[in-house]
């Protein structure tokens, strides 16, 4: 460690929320003398740095924005004021499936991607059967992308951008989509970037995980830094408790399932 590998300087996002849809509606709306529109700071002054080799879990609950964040580090969205700078090649799955073409075969969305994260032509042939055998995607490496399944698109982009030679490696729920054994695989390569020396930002709502791959916690809430420490502390912030559900988020008791099980390898 020693050299920033990620510094954001009171980092705002503003988004705009429109009520009305059409354009009768927003005639009647402001007839009535009713709000048509609302601007709103998804990231709202985020300031903090990352040194190269950090594991950070970046947490908080659904809409505090998390992922938004990550795009903007991932250079996806620009701020709308403040600072961000990042050191060296980006690498990352910021959504299951992003950047893939339906009517494209997954063959060629893996040259496509490969390309777009920055792998020249002779990196992407010598690295593209270890692509292929991690994705498990089968039979259907020249099958149109747009007849996958949502589990087959999100583990061929995972695998996709874990075998990119980058700086700093982002994660938004890459886990959330597929079985047990291939999300215990993801953790397991995870692992092998952030020994290897890579900056690894990890957004997750699950606490085992968090635990396994981070050695420092981010909470965001709504929009704004709430916690940045350490993991337990920060888990113990959110009121996340791996013994019991009911202070778990609505939907993520799944999740908390598979942190169980993945709490039993360590």
């Amino acid at each position: 460690m020693g050299e920033e590998s990620i510094r954001l300087t009171e980092v705002t996002k503003t988004f705009t929320l429109r009520y009305q849809r059409t354009a009768k509606q927003v005639a009647v709306a402001k007839m009535r003398g009713q709000q048509t529109v609302r601007a709103f700071n998804a990231v709202d002054q985020v300031s903090f740095s990352v040194q190269q080799g950090e594991s950070v879990g970046l947490m908080g609950l659904n809409g505090s924005g998390k992922s938004t964040l990550l795009k903007m580090i991932n250079g996806v969205m620009r701020p709308d004021s403040g600072m961000l700078l990042t050191r060296g090649r980006i690498a990352g799955l910021i959504a299951t499936g992003a950047g893939f073409h339906p009517q494209l075969t997954g063959r060629e969305n893996l040259v496509l991607n490969a390309a777009i994260l920055g792998m020249s032509e002779r990196e992407t042939a010598r690295k593209f059967d270890e692509i292929v055998d991690f994705a498990e995607i089968g039979d259907k490496l020249d099958t149109q992308v747009g007849h996958y399944s949502s589990g087959q698109s999100a583990r061929l982009g995972f695998s996709v951008a874990i075998h990119v030679d980058s700086d700093i490696f982002l994660a938004d729920e890459v886990l959330a989509v597929g079985d047990r054994p291939f999300k215990r695989k993801c953790l397991a390569k995870m692992e092998e970037v952030r020994d290897g020396g890579r900056t690894l930002v990890y957004v997750s709502h699950a606490a085992g995980s968090v635990r396994r791959m981070c050695n420092r916690v981010i909470v965001l809430e709504d929009g704004r830094v709430g916690f940045d420490g350490d993991v337990d502390e920060g888990i113990r912030y959110l009121k996340y408790d791996d013994d019991r559900t009911e202070n778990m988020p609505e939907g993520m008791e799944d999740e908390h399932d598979n942190d169980s099980e993945f709490g039993a390898e360590l």
